[in-house]
């Protein structure tokens, strides 16, 4: 039997949300769609607010996960709490609101793992050490297939991550960057990989917002508050198939609808 998961890309503003909102179910019926995990940490520009989480739940996703921003929105830390299909980077500090990593029940009775872990290069260093804490999710996890959505910025740590996991994790997959690499593969294990998915949000834009905005920090100008991009928009993701009789994935394919 093949599992078809799919994951997208960091949702970025209001207009991202919308795009997606609109196509998700769309996506899923074109691929046959068993299993979705979207990264949703940009919806509210820098963060997630609860009601947009409910939103991104509603369109179709199975599982929303979070990165670097997880905590740029006050509202979204009692709701984390609350809603175990909302996952924050399982390697931040222990006593902090959340969870990292859970158990879901997918197709046929399958049971689906989804880790949420956040890099160390070029970002905060005061976490927890991520490939360690794989480590511990997974001696805990009781899971028929696991997904980790690895939220960094080096692609040398998260290609790192996937051949670390490679065997253990059915997929791996990056986020954070918003720029799609072309790398998806399946590694020598089983293991479908990709360094980043991309992003869903303006198409017309640097990572999300105002292309003049972003041109103005690199030429020296006053910090503004970043706006995002008006125009058309563009979900980007990937999907794994997984074979569950060999219990490795066979298929990595990279989507992008505009």
């Amino acid at each position: 039997m093949m599992i078809n998961v799919l994951a997208v890309g960091d949702v970025v503003s209001e207009a991202g949300l919308d795009f997606l909102s609109r196509k998700l179910r769309l996506i899923k019926r074109e691929y046959k769609i068993d299993f979705t995990v979207v990264n949703g940490e940009n919806a509210a520009g820098l963060g997630l607010l609860p009601d947009q989480a409910e939103d991104i739940l509603s369109a179709g996703a199975d599982v929303i996960t979070l990165g670097n921003h997880t905590w740029s929105k006050g509202q979204i830390v009692g709701y984390l709490d609350q809603n175990r299909y909302i996952l924050r980077p399982a390697n931040f500090s222990p006593g902090l609101p959340g969870q990292g990593w859970d158990v879901y029940d997918g197709p046929r009775g399958m049971r689906i793992g989804v880790v949420n872990l956040i890099g160390r290069v070029s970002m905060d260093p005061n976490v927890d050490n991520p490939f360690t804490t794989a480590d511990t999710i997974l001696k805990k996890m009781d899971a028929d297939l696991v997904l980790v959505d690895f939220h960094a910025e080096a692609t040398s740590e998260k290609l790192a991550m996937g051949w670390y996991l490679d065997g253990r994790a059915a997929a791996v997959w990056g986020t954070h960057t918003h720029v799609p690499t072309a790398d998806g593969q399946v590694l020598p294990k089983g293991t479908g990989y990709i360094t980043d998915l991309g992003m869903t949000g303006p198409a017309r834009s640097i990572l999300g917002i105002r292309p003049e905005q972003s041109i103005n920090k690199f030429l020296g100008g006053l910090p503004r508050r970043y706006e995002a991009a008006q125009g058309p928009c563009k979900l980007e993701g990937a999907v794994f198939t997984w074979d569950t009789v060999e219990k490795r994935c066979t298929q990595v394919r990279q989507i992008r609808l505009d």
